[in-house]
C-alpha cells in the first residue's frame, strides 16, 4: 500500500513516480479546496520561518501567499545583511534557534547543500526553496503540475529545454522529476552551457529519451518549451556572461512558426531570452504557472506538516 513519507523536501531524487502521481492528486485536491473557499483554517495556529538568503520574488511570495491562504501565520528574513549570519553565526545555529520558534521552515541560500545541513540540525520539517546551482525542488514540483494542468498528461509529449542547462537549477530539478516518464527531451543550449553530465546520468535506466542541440529550432518539435535566462550571477568569468546572455530569443515569430501548439513555460524572471510579444498567446502559461506555484505549495506544507486536507 502507497504511503507518502517526505517531512522534508530538500531534492527531486528523493521522490518516486508514485510520489509525484501522489502530490499531482493532492494539489487538485487542494486547487478544488481553495476555490470553493474551504482552504483557510486547515493550517490555523501553524506557524512557517521564511529564510532566504538570497533574491527571491515568486519563490518568496507564492510559500508566504500559500501559508497565509491556509489560515497559518509566519516570520521572515530576507538577505544576509538581515541575520546573525552577517555577524558569523552559522547556518547550524541560526536553525536550532529557529526550530524554537516555527512548526516549518523554507529556505532558499546561494550555497549548494546548503538546505540539507539546514534539515539536519532540526526536527522541524524543512523545504528547499533553491540552493545555488543545485535543486529547486518545489518550482519542479509546480512545473511538473504545470504540465499536466496545461496539456491534460505528461506520457509521450516532446519537452523541450532551452537557455542556461549549465546552472539552471529549476531545469536540472525538472529533468529529475521528469525522467519517471515516457517523455521525449530536447535540450537547446550553447556548447558552453549543456547540461552537466551528473544530471545525464540520473537518467540512466529511466523511460526517458533526450538529446542535446544548439540549434533553436528544435522548438517546432515540442509539446512544451521551457525556456529559462542565463544564469548571470552563477558566471565565475563575467565575459563568458556577456558573450552568451543574447543566445536564444523566443519570439511570437518562433511560436507560431511552430509545427505544435507549443505551450510556452519559463520560471522567471525573465531578461531578454523571451519576448514581451509572446505573453498575449493563448499558449503563454508562465503566468499560470506562477499562480500554481501557491496550491502546489499550499499542498507541500500541508503534507511536510502532516495535516492532511481530504
Amino acid at each position: 500500500m502507497y504511503s507518502y513519507s517526505h517531512k522534508n523536501i530538500l531534492d527531486t531524487l528523493q521522490f518516486s513516480k508514485e510520489d509525484l502521481n501522489f502530490l499531482i492528486e493532492k494539489t487538485q485536491a487542494m486547487n478544488l479546496l481553495q476555490e470553493s473557499g474551504k482552504a483557510f483554517g486547515i493550517l490555523n495556529g501553524k506557524l512557517l520561518a521564511s529564510l532566504f538568503f538570497e533574491a527571491s520574488t515568486r519563490t518568496r511570495l507564492s510559500f508566504e501567499a500559500a501559508m497565509e491562504r491556509l489560515g497559518g501565520r509566519l516570520i521572515s528574513t530576507v538577505g544576509f545583511q538581515f541575520s546573525s549570519i552577517s555577524k558569523g553565526e552559522t547556518l547550524y545555529d541560526t536553525m536550532k534557534m529557529i526550530e524554537a520558534y516555527v512548526d516549518i521552515a523554507v529556505i532558499r541560500h546561494p550555497v549548494e547543500g546548503s538546505s540539507r545541513i539546514a534539515a539536519g540540525a532540526v526536527n522541524i520539517p524543512v523545504i528547499n526553496a533553491g540552493d545555488g546551482a543545485g535543486q529547486h525542488p518545489t518550482q519542479a514540483l509546480l512545473d511538473l503540475y504545470t504540465i499536466v494542468s496545461e496539456k491534460g498528461k505528461i506520457d509521450g509529449l516532446n519537452i523541450a529545454f532551452i537557455g542556461d542547462l549549465k546552472y539552471g537549477r529549476t531545469i536540472h530539478s525538472l529533468i529529475n522529476l521528469l525522467r519517471h516518464y515516457p517523455v521525449h527531451l530536447y535540450l537547446i543550449s550553447p556548447e558552453e552551457l549543456k547540461l552537466p553530465e551528473k544530471y545525464k546520468k540520473n537518467l540512466e535506466g529511466y523511460p526517458m529519451t533526450w538529446e542535446e542541440t544548439t540549434d533553436i529550432k528544435a522548438f517546432w518539435d515540442a509539446d512544451v518549451a521551457y525556456v529559462t535566462r542565463i544564469q548571470e550571477e552563477r558566471f565565475p568569468d563575467h565575459r563568458e556572461y556577456e558573450k552568451l546572455k543574447d543566445i536564444y530569443k523566443v519570439n511570437k515569430e518562433l511560436v507560431l512558426a511552430s509545427k505544435k501548439d507549443t505551450t510556452i513555460l519559463h520560471p522567471l524572471p525573465r531578461v531578454n531570452e523571451l519576448s514581451t510579444d509572446v505573453d498575449d498567446l493563448p499558449n503563454a502559461a508562465y503566468f499560470r504557472q506562477a499562480k500554481y506555484g501557491v496550491v502546489v505549495r499550499m499542498a507541500l506544507l500541508c503534507l511536510s506538516l502532516g495535516v492532511d486536507f481530504d
